[in-house]
């Protein structure tokens, strides 16, 4: 299964970084390339534990939907988000909050998830899934770092 880790320098405390990363809004507009919107559970707002929402977006051509739960919560330390329905044969998205020494975040995203459809999903991995996906979540750190460290 594919495991991949992001980490990411914001200049902000711990508990303003947790706390966009679990707001709906600042998700879609992070990853307004690919057009995605909430269109289930919670559309709004900021998530909390137990709470659902589903994003769907255009990735590849395709419009796909992604329905989440956050299943684990310690703020402003870490949560944790898996897929429910989705894409993907599994997914989930650990992300870890520590302060820098600076009054900064280290932010790691780790992320397992394995694409379905067995020997074929495993060559999908293999030639751009995973570089895909390195991406998208580094373009969403962008943008929460660049959002937070001006306001």
């Amino acid at each position: 299964m594919p495991r991949f880790e992001v980490i990411t320098q914001i200049d902000a405390s711990p508990e303003r970084v947790f706390d966009a990363c679990l707001e709906v809004e600042m998700h879609t507009a992070s990853m307004a390339g690919s057009g995605e919107s909430a269109v289930g559970g919670v559309r709004s707002g900021r998530l909390g534990e137990g709470d659902h929402v589903t994003f769907q977006g255009r990735h590849f051509g395709l419009r796909w939907r992604l329905a989440a739960r956050v299943s684990g919560l310690d703020r402003p330390h870490s949560f944790v988000d898996d897929q429910e329905r989705g894409p993907f044969k599994r997914w989930h998205h650990a992300h870890h909050f520590a302060p820098d020494g600076n009054g900064g975040t280290v932010m790691r995203d780790v992320i397992d998830y394995a694409a379905p459809l067995g020997p074929l999903g495993a060559l999908v991995e293999r030639i751009g899934l995973h570089r895909y996906m390195v991406r998208l979540i580094r373009i969403r750190n962008r943008y929460l770092k660049e959002v937070l460290e001006s306001s």
